[in-house]
């Protein structure tokens, strides 16, 4: 079975100028705890609640760019991969979410563990 399969599509994401503000109520909005900060259709890193809270603080999140906490270097799988291959990753780098690319590099979705979990009911 291919990632593309399982994971979350049409996932929600924010510019890097946006602020953190911005980021913090779309979060709160869609009961999600992180972002794909996105330039254009390019993806440029992620934004995570724990970002928003631990990188910014003591800096205005009405000033605080999403670029400035978002984590840059990321861990991803492509959408055609194998799933047991996305969780070995997973499981490895210690991670809830995975990020799917199409082989073009840009966003495809999202591979969480509630994904990997509703394949094995």
């Amino acid at each position: 079975m291919q990632v593309k399969e399982i994971m979350t599509q049409n996932v929600k994401v924010i510019r890097p100028e946006a602020t953190l503000q911005e980021a913090a109520e779309k979060m709160k909005e869609l009961e999600i705890g992180v972002l794909p900060v996105c330039e254009g259709d390019r993806l440029v890193g992620m934004l995570s609640d724990k970002d928003v809270n631990i990188r910014a603080v003591g800096d205005p999140p009405t000033r605080t760019k999403a670029r400035e906490a978002m984590t840059a270097d990321l861990v991803y799988c492509f959408e055609d991969q194998e799933v047991e291959e996305a969780a070995k990753l997973m499981q490895e780098k210690q991670l809830r979410r995975l990020v799917v690319l199409s082989r073009d590099k840009r966003l495809a979705g999202i591979l969480s563990l509630s994904d990997l979990a509703g394949r094995y009911k």
